[in-house]
């Protein structure tokens, strides 16, 4: 069988060292036969994220014209990206992956897509998670949030909503009751605790927690 190899590191200081290089070039040796001919080699230095890298379209119109297939080490260096994949797809060029060769351009279409969707979804998450420390009071990205007005700020908007979230309005009738007859801080915790009750941020109660829930 006829290759053209390629090979990509995602930083330029990966490129400079070698480092997963070596290793790349090492499973593709221990992938081929004595009777397979391996053509040309490519090495990228680019992130995998990107659509228009070089080196991989030389490797591309190599396997074109020596009528090749491309050989790649693991499947994660192909690409991350939706686009370029089926541009490979498109190309009519076979690639081979050592760590899972039965692998097409259909099934890493389809892995690429729900990578893709999950790396959506984190950024989704964190947009979201962002958005809730703004709603808290937080000035997100600006210098003025270490000023004492903006910290003061934020922990008055942090104490009023746990007054008003409903698990510690529910848990702060229940330790007036118990400290009106006499229980300590800590043995209304443990009492809360043993009920299942959580603080709104999701953490057991201590009696630290609970001095601050009846003051």
């Amino acid at each position: 069988m006829k290759y053209v190899c390629y090979y990509r590191v995602s930083t330029k200081v990966q490129g400079k060292s070698g480092l997963g290089l070596s290793d790349q070039m090492e499973i593709v040796q221990r992938y081929l036969r004595d009777e397979d001919v391996v053509l040309e080699e490519f090495t990228e230095v680019e992130s995998g994220r990107k659509s228009n890298r070089p080196k991989i379209q030389e490797a591309i119109r190599a396997c074109q014209k020596f009528g090749a297939k491309l050989l790649i080490a693991k499947l994660d260096r192909l690409s991350r990206n939706v686009a370029f994949v089926m541009t490979l797809r498109d190309s009519g060029v076979d690639f081979v992956a050592c760590d899972l060769p039965d692998a097409n351009t259909l099934t890493v279409g389809i892995m690429v897509t729900f990578a893709q969707h999950e790396a959506e979804r984190g950024s989704e998450r964190t947009k979201a998670a962002l958005a809730q420390k703004k709603a808290q009071g937080f000035k997100l990205g600006k210098p003025e949030n270490l000023t004492l007005s903006a910290i003061e700020k934020g922990r008055a908007i942090r104490i009023e909503n746990a007054k008003t979230h409903k698990a510690n309005v529910q848990a702060k009738e229940l330790a007036t009751l118990y400290r009106n007859v006499g229980m300590t801080y800590q043995a209304i915790a443990d009492k809360l605790n043993q009920s299942h009750y959580l603080t709104r941020r999701g953490k057991l109660f201590d009696r630290k927690a609970i001095y601050r829930l009846l003051h």
